[in-house]
This record gives structure tokens, sequence and C-alpha cells, in this order.
């Protein structure tokens, strides 16, 4: 009976040629909505108490809310064409043991990734799969909220820490700085810095790349050769925001002391690598005008 409940519910909306209003949307599917609500808040709550506490992870809430909002956005224009709810059935077993594992073991990243799958498989059951791969990219993005496995990244985490430790003093000592490096650690005069995940962990790497496609995918996904080529350059980008992010923390060091360095600034500093990497990613973009103009022409 709750198939055929369900199945009466999504007839309402099998309307041919008809757009999804999205007031309609939230007042035919609350029973929906809420579902999906509650089985995601518990692993929301986990992640503000946790991740988006840090941070690192302080770019997670942005990420929601424009990934909820493009999702919303793309999904006023797709038409309706309902999957198969015994499909929809049969998918919803594995993400819900997967949701129940990971709380029992307290894998965090498990279940967001259940939850996820969650969204994908309540999303096929109303829409179809071919309107469900049109929103391959608000889907695609919010998979950046869910943290990578630890055992993942944490070789990758060591490798950029090590690449940034060498690149920026490097960078100092050409400049006639007295810097050095042992491993993570780096030194400019007689203070002693470690370079955190905060600072190069692949968190923050993954939430700036995570913005610069959105920033990317909403202006130019028109022009997808043109998009693709800018979407390539978001990894470099995000990379030389750490870097900044490492020398202005040097540099206000030497210059203002360790003491300062490490209250208020430090804080500041988070801010200041995304808008480095976003005035990149904008300055990228004036200085690539002649070849989108060429591209679209063509």
């Amino acid at each position: 009976m709750p198939s055929e409940a369900l199945k009466m519910i999504r007839s309402r909306y099998v309307h041919t040629g008809s757009t999804i209003a999205w007031l309609d949307a939230v007042r035919d599917y609350w029973l929906v909505l809420g579902a999906v609500a509650l089985f995601a808040l518990p692993s929301l709550i986990w992640l503000m108490a946790g991740e988006w506490s840090l941070e690192q992870g302080a770019a997670g809430p942005i990420i929601l809310a424009t990934g909820g909002w493009l999702l919303m956005r793309e999904a006023r224009t797709i038409r309706n064409m309902p999957g198969r709810i015994t499909w929809a059935m049969a998918g919803m077993v594995p993400a819900a043991l997967g949701y129940v594992f990971a709380y029992v073991v307290g894998m965090l990243w498990l279940s967001w990734l259940s939850t996820y799958i969650a969204l994908i498989i309540v999303l096929y059951s109303y829409i179809g799969g071919r309107a469900l791969m049109r929103l391959w990219f608000p889907l695609t993005y919010l998979l950046f909220l869910v943290p990578p496995p630890f055992m993942l990244i944490a070789p990758i985490t060591q490798s950029r820490k090590l690449w940034l430790s060498v690149t920026s003093v490097d960078l100092l000592s050409t400049l006639g700085f007295e810097a050095a490096y042992n491993g993570t650690t780096l030194y400019i005069d007689q203070y002693e810095l470690l370079i955190a995940d905060a600072c190069a962990g692949m968190n923050s790497l993954i939430s700036l790349l995570a913005i610069g496609l959105f920033y990317v995918y909403v202006l130019y996904r028109a022009d997808w050769r043109y998009a693709i080529l800018l979407a390539m350059m978001t990894l470099p980008v995000a990379m030389i925001a750490n870097l900044a992010r490492i020398l202005l923390l040097l540099l206000a060091t030497h210059y203002l002391g360790i003491a300062r360095v490490e209250g208020v600034l430090h804080e500041t500093a988070g801010l200041f690598m995304f808008l480095v990497a976003l005035g990149c990613l904008i300055g990228l973009d004036t200085a690539l005008g002649p070849l989108r103009r060429r591209l679209a022409r063509s």
C-alpha cells in the first residue's frame, strides 16, 4: 500500500511538457522532503559539530546553500517522467544499511555518502533517469559535502604540505628573508610555524575547487569548451591560494611577531585565501575574454 500511495502522489505531477514550479513542489512533496530532511539531519548535525566547526570545513555551509539553490533552480526547467518505484526501493536498501553502519562505527563520510545516494534515489523516483541526468552538475557539486576518508587524503595532504614548505621558503629566500624548513615546519627569523591541515589540507583544497567550479558553471555552462578550460584552471588556482596564505602568515610573522599571527590574523588568512582564489579565477576569466569570444563565434 505505501508504494500505491507514492504512485498516487507522483501521478499528480506527470504533466508532459509542463515545468515544475518550486513552490508547488514544496507544497505537495512536503512528505518526501520531510523524510529526506529527517534522513540527513543527524549527519548534518554531526558535520556542524565536527568538520564545519573547524576552519578547514568552513566552506561546507556555503556549498550546501549554493548547491541547494542550484538544484532547485535547475529542477524548475525539467519535465517529470517518474522512474520505476521497484528500482528506487531496491536502491534504498543498501543506502539505508550504509547509513546505519556509518553511525554504528562512527564514519561521517559514509553517513553523508549514504544520505547523498538516498537523495539521488528519491529524485529518480519522482523525475526519472533522463531528468536526473540534467541535474548532473548540482548533484556533483553537492558531492563535495561528503568528507573524504582520512586514509585516502592523508598521503596527499602530506605531500601538499611538503610542496608548500619548499616553495614558500624558496620564494622568501630569493627575496632575501631568512627562512628555512624541516618537513612541514617552517622557520623565519627566530620563529617557528607548523603547516596545519587548515592551511594546506585536502578539505580546504576541495572547498576551493567546489566554489571555483560553481563560478564556472553558473556563468559559462552554455559555452562548454570554455567552461572546461576554465574548470581545469581551478586546481592550480586553489594551490596558488594555499601558497599565498602560507606566504602571508610567514611575512606577518616576520614583521609583526608570532603573537599577533596566532590570533585574529591567522583566522583572517583563511578569508584571504578564498579571496585570492576568487580573484585569480576572475582575473583568468578576464584575461581569457578574447579566447572566450573566439570560441563562441566558432
